[in-house]
């Protein structure tokens, strides 16, 4: 199922965690999925002008468990993901372009993450429910 332009159900909601649930997400999950990825992944994408990797998507209960998630992440109602990041720089820039995107437009995003483990970099990026406020978080490395 096709998300947006160029991102699919499957591409969000990979992981290598296997779980009895299957990772399968309900209609409001993929309704967030589809939001995130057609506000801000495609947007991301064009001013990038190259792929963007996704990591991480939705991921249910029993993933984000085993993923190490919170017990409030983003992830579980697919409002978050985990983008791929080939070095600091890399990271830095796409958030630049994401709270571009985000004056811009005049959207809100809650979380913004630059995180880091080891040499593997990847950034964290998640809006909240429709009709849900915002808290907009940042963390650098």
């Amino acid at each position: 199922m096709k998300l947006s332009e160029h991102y699919s159900l499957g591409e969000l909601t990979k992981t290598k965690h296997v779980t009895p649930d299957g990772n399968i997400p309900s209609r409001v999950v993929i309704e967030n999925l589809r939001r995130l990825c057609e506000n801000w992944l495609e947007e991301l994408r064009r001013v990038w002008n190259e792929p963007i990797i996704i990591n991480s998507g939705y991921r249910s209960p029993a993933v984000n468990k085993l993923a190490g998630g919170s017990n409030t992440s983003n992830h579980l109602t697919g409002c978050a993901v985990d983008i791929r990041c080939v070095g600091k720089e890399q990271m830095i820039r796409y958030a630049a372009i994401l709270l571009d995107i985000a004056d811009d437009t005049k959207q809100d995003f809650d979380e913004l993450l630059l995180e880091q483990h080891g040499s593997t970099c990847w950034l964290h990026f998640a809006v909240r429910p429709k009709d849900n406020r915002r808290r907009i978080e940042f963390l650098k490395v």
